[in-house]
């Protein structure tokens, strides 16, 4: 009966960015509903299908039970069930061991999407155990944003849905369809129904396009040349904030002689926006206030994100939409433990220098390693040999760029482990898989360290199997045999204690309050400046002949040509019924997204005889892969949109569950990579079609 229900408040993890809050309905221990909470902070009673459908991971029949150790070759799927204290002191051992005979930064610790504390007592471990390696996406998601906006203004500017804005431009965000960190689509739907207007700058038309003023339909991977043609526009015409831009930006005037170059109608031939429409947009842009940008992943796909990131920032800057209601903001954290300490970053002083990133001259602050790089030292050896690898939520056979040479420095590696839920392409290359406990099953703080000034509890709903540990604990226990014991908590819930604590709050406290958010402070650059060199939006920067990077933000050139042989362009999107490459295996959702669907305009599909739900294959210069025609008017006739991280959990695991068949990173290269965040072109590249 329904009053048997408990009902328990938590916050969405695993199943995607946003940190939804929900209310999980539990009877005799088991979970039997979960909801949307209407007192949500961020997403006031927002539920996705992923969220309610998410309890179905717990009692899924191929969930990871035990410890597992290889016992056949890499990759070839024969497993031997071992104790927990086998699996800890096989692993520590392979540490160890490769620590001994080459040294510890031999060893890389790589993680996921999760964002939850896992992912930073990760960090910890590799401090700890002495790697300054740790190996993240953060190259294509997250980083160019934030790190490019503290070296030009010396904070990541997150856009401010919790207060009003009278223009929204959505810039590569799909955001009823995936959420970003914290930005929740409710509060965006909340705004267009008080009558705040909308633009879309999407190559897709996306569910909202039909509610906005403006739809910018651009060419996948041309970013940084219409933000730099809307400053042509917006300096031309004076429509800038005078007094902001004279008292507050540094290299103004270079700014405005740079971007004379980038006129609409010069922008108009590589973006394939109208030049009219791009005039309209940035005139629209500068004088409706506030006005936010909410910019999405894919600004970063390309290795032109740098220059798209910056140009971004110095928009948000001259128009007067930085650090106010409204707009592009600065997010404080609440009082909570701060990150270095957490990690115990005092502990590896020179991790800047010793890291793999140092030999490549990465931008200064990215401290993960782009994977590109990572598979180059383990198959070139640059700038020195890596042996080891402990994975964590982590899936890099199918997030990784060009998929084939993942595969071979997998196979290359001399040890790997990986924690994880369920047996995935990348876990079947281990030598040992352990098994997690996953949200719902573990008492964790989500949203830490990632730059939007909020943390949110996500309190243990229901036990989770015998033998599947949080990752923290596993950590935990790993970190007391490959390094100091004494570094390391009796109980592994200590850390989250210690995420609170300066709060004045111990965990449970903070589980009844659910949140918290640190302060609103906005124009504080009029009491400290802005955290940069010179104390100014930096529109020149400052530091570029220091650090080696571009003063002013530029276009040159595509990220790849087309040709004859290869005519079309190649992009892709995530689906709203999976994260990346994960819960294919969860049938409810499965049935919502049987098949990964190739997007292609009714034209293209004319011109290459292909009718809806045929078997397509989609070809670049790396590879082939197939994937499913869906026939649509959403995309324009020269672009393919293609899935993204598509694996079959019902396939052998003897080929790493048919992990190549439609793989969107087999089509992907890592031979052309942006110097500042060591990004590949995942968008716009050329391709070409037939059908399979």
């Amino acid at each position: 009966m329904a009053e048997d229900i408990q009902w328990k408040k938590t916050h969405c993890a695993r199943m995607d960015h946003g940190g939804c809050a929900l209310l999980v309905g539990v009877k005799e221990g088991k979970i039997v509903k979960v909801k949307g909470d209407p007192e949500g902070h961020f997403s006031k009673g927002y539920i996705c299908p992923k969220g309610a459908i998410s309890p179905d991971r717990l009692t899924h029949p191929d969930r990871l039970k035990y410890p597992l150790r290889r016992t056949g070759k890499r990759g070839e799927g024969k497993w031997e069930r071992i104790s927990w204290e086998e699996a800890l002191q096989f692993t520590a051992d392979n540490l160890n061991r490769i620590r001994e005979e080459h040294g510890a930064k031999s060893v890389a610790f790589g993680v996921g999407m999760p964002k939850g504390l896992e992912h930073f007592v990760l960090i910890r471990l590799a401090n700890l155990f002495g790697s300054p390696n740790v190996i993240a996406s953060q190259d294509v998601c997250h980083a160019p944003r934030e790190i490019t906006g503290i070296h030009t203004c010396g904070f990541y500017p997150v856009a401010d849905f919790h207060h009003k804005s009278k223009l929204v431009i959505l810039w590569g965000s799909n955001i009823t369809s995936t959420n970003e960190e914290g930005e929740i689509c409710s509060l965006l739907l909340e705004q267009l129904q008080d009558g705040t207007d909308l633009v879309i700058i999407d190559p897709r038309k996306i569910d909202l396009a039909d509610k906005s003023k403006k739809w910018l339909q651009i060419r996948p991977g041309t970013d940084h040349a219409l933000a730099l043609a809307f400053l042509n526009v917006i300096i031309e015409e004076s429509l800038y904030d005078k007094a902001f831009v004279e008292t507050w930006t540094h290299g103004f005037a270079e700014l405005s002689e740079h971007v004379k170059q980038y006129t609409p109608e010069k922008m108009s031939e590589v973006t394939w926006i109208p030049a009219d429409l791009i005039r309209e947009t940035a005139r629209l842009y500068a004088t409706t206030k506030p006005a936010v940008i909410q910019w999405g992943n894919p600004i970063e796909h390309t290795n032109n994100t740098f220059d798209a990131t910056r140009a971004l920032i110095c928009l948000m800057a001259i128009t007067g939409n930085l650090a106010v209601p409204g707009g592009n903001v600065a997010a404080y954290d609440p009082k909570i433990m701060g990150l270095g300490p957490f990690v115990r970053a005092d502990l590896i002083p020179d991790k800047r220098k010793e890291m793999i990133s140092a030999y490549h001259r990465v931008i200064p602050r990215l401290m993960t390693i782009a994977p590109s790089y990572f598979k180059k030292a383990i198959l070139e050896e640059v700038p020195y040999p890596v042996k080891g690898f402990y994975a964590m939520c982590s899936n890099g056979m199918m997030s990784y760029a060009d998929s084939r040479e993942t595969y071979e420095a997998f196979m290359k590696l001399d040890f790997i482990a990986v924690a994880d839920l369920f047996m995935t392409p990348t876990a079947a290359m281990a030598d040992i898989v352990l098994p997690v406990a996953t949200q719902f099953e573990i008492n964790d703080i989500g949203h830490y360290g990632i730059g939007h000034g909020f943390i949110v509890a996500r309190p243990k709903i229901v036990e989770p199997p015998e033998e599947c540990w949080p990752d923290m604990k596993i950590m935990n226990e790993l970190g007391k045999r490959v390094s100091d014991p004494g570094l390391w908590h009796d109980d592994y819930e200590e850390f989250l204690e210690d995420v609170v604590k300066p709060a004045g709050l111990t965990y449970s406290e903070f589980v009844e309050k659910g949140y918290l958010k640190g302060p609103d402070r906005f124009k504080r650059y009029e009491e400290k400046g802005f955290g940069t060199p010179t104390g100014k939006v930096e529109l020149m920067l400052s530091t570029a002949e220091k650090f080696r990077l571009k003063p002013l933000p530029e276009f040159t050139a595509l990220p790849e040509e087309t040709s004859p042989e290869f005519p079309l362009v190649l992009t892709s999107s995530k689906s709203r019924y999976y994260l990346h490459s994960s819960y294919r295996w969860l049938d409810k959702l499965r049935k919502l997204r049987p098949h990964p669907k190739a997007e292609i305009h009714p034209e293209t599909a004319a011109r290459y005889e292909i009718a809806d739900g045929d078997d397509i294959v989609i070809e670049t210069t790396t590879g082939k892969i197939t994937q499913v025609a869906q026939v649509t008017e959403s995309v324009d006739p020269r672009v393919v949109n293609a899935s993204h991280g598509w694996w079959y959990p019902e396939g052998n695991p003897r080929n790493q569950y048919d992990w190549d068949r439609s793989n969107l990173n087999i089509l992907t290269s890592s031979a052309k990579l942006g110097r500042e965040y060591g990004t590949p072109n995942l968008k716009n590249l050329p391709c070409r079609i037939r059908k399979a």
